[in-house]
C-alpha cells in the first residue's frame, strides 16, 4: 500500500472510532472539510464506500467494518512497536553490545557500569573481549573500548582513562637464570611472553627513549592474547612481560615484579570509548558513555 493511502486508511479509522468527522477532525488537528475529503478519495480509490453519512451519525459500511477489523489491528500494532522503538531515545533499554580488551574491561569499564547498571534495570550490557582493532559498525557494536591511538578518525571517542605507561617486568626466579636486559636488542636473547591479536599477528613491543622509537618481535615459550594471562606468566618466572604499568606496579612494590630497561618505557594514549555517529545515539548508549567517561572530561 502506497504511503498515502495509508495516511487515508488511519483517516477513515479514526472517523469510524469517533462515529463523527467533526471529533475525529478535532484529534488528528484537521479541517472537518479536509477529513472528509481524504476519506472520500480513499473510498473512490477502492471503488467501494466505507461510512454509511447522514446529517446526524456516521456509520461503516459492511467493506467498511472488514477494514476495521482486518487493517486497523495491525496498524494498531505498528504505531505501538513505533512508540515502543521511540522510547529508545528517552528510556534506557535494550542491550548496549561493547568490544573491549580485557584489561580495559576490569580496570574501568566494570568497575564504572556496576555502579549505574542496578539504577536501569531494562538496560542491558554484552562485552566481547579481544584486541582486535574492530569495524563497530560493520560487527554491530554499540560501542568499542581502545587506546586513544587506536581509534579510527572517523569515529566519536570520548576520554575514558588517563594516559597509561607500558613497562617490561620479570619475576627475581627469572633473574636468577637470565641477565637483566640493558637495550631493546637484548630482548631478542629473552623469554618473552607474547600477545598475538584476534587477526593472528602477535604484538611487536613498541619501546620509546626520547625521540627514539622502537618495535621489537619480542617472542618466547608462551603466547596470550589477554593483558592478565601476560602478567600471571611473569609472575610465575616463565619470562618477560610487557604490561600496563598499573597492573604490574602492585607486583613490584611486593617484590613479586622486578622492571628492566625503565629508560625505554613508552607512554600510550589513554583508554577511550568510540562509536560511529553523533547522530540520534539511544538512550542507553547515552548512559553507558556518561558512565565511562573519565572525571576529567565530565560536564
Amino acid at each position: 500500500m502506497a504511503r498515502d493511502r495509508i495516511g487515508d486508511v488511519q483517516a477513515f479509522l479514526a472517523v469510524a472510532r469517533e462515529r463523527s468527522f467533526s471529533k475525529a477532525a478535532a484529534k488528528l488537528g484537521l479541517a472537518p472539510s479536509s477529513l472528509s475529503h481524504t476519506v472520500r478519495s480513499l473510498e473512490e480509490s477502492l471503488g467501494v464506500r466505507l461510512l454509511t453519512r447522514t446529517t446526524r451519525s456516521v456509520s461503516p459500511t459492511e467493506a467498511g467494518a472488514r477494514l476495521i477489523e482486518s487493517v486497523g489491528p495491525r496498524l494498531a500494532e505498528v504505531e505501538a512497536e513505533l512508540t515502543a522503538v521511540s522510547e529508545f531515545a528517552v528510556k534506557p533499554q535494550g542491550t548496549v553490545r561493547i568490544t573491549s580488551t580485557d584489561y580495559a574491561l576490569d580496570t574501568v569499564v566494570w568497575p564504572r557500569l556496576a555502579k549505574v547498571l542496578p539504577a536501569y534495570p531494562d538496560l542491558n550490557v554484552e562485552v566481547t573481549i579481544d584486541y582486535g582493532l574492530r569495524d563497530v559498525v560493520a560487527e554491530r557494536y554499540d560501542l568499542g573500548v581502545r587506546n586513544g591511538d587506536q581509534v579510527a578518525k572517523d569515529m566519536i571517542a570520548v576520554r575514558i582513562a588517563p594516559d597509561r605507561r607500558m613497562v617490561i617486568v620479570g619475576a627475581p626466579s627469572y633473574f636468577e637464570r637470565a641477565p637483566r636486559p640493558r637495550k631493546p636488542g637484548d630482548l631478542l636473547a629473552h623469554n618473552c611472553v607474547a600477545l598475538r591479536f584476534a587477526s593472528g599477528g602477535l604484538y611487536a613491543w613498541e619501546l620509546k627513549k626520547g625521540k627514539r622509537e622502537i618495535q621489537v618481535r619480542a617472542e618466547g615459550q608462551v603466547v596470550f592474547n589477554g593483558s592478565y594471562q601476560l602478567l600471571n606468566a611473569a609472575l610465575s618466572g616463565i619470562g618477560l612481560a610487557f604490561v600496563p604499568e598499573d597492573l604490574a606496579g602492585p607486583h613490584v612494590a611486593a617484590g613479586r615484579l622486578q622492571y628492566v630497561m625503565e629508560d625505554w618505557f613508552p607512554t600510550f594514549p589513554g583508554l577511550h570509548v568510540y562509536y560511529a555517529s553523533r547522530r540520534q545515539p539511544s538512550r542507553g548508549v547515552e548512559v553507558v558513555v556518561e558512565a565511562l567517561r573519565h572525571p576529567a572530561t565530565a560536564g
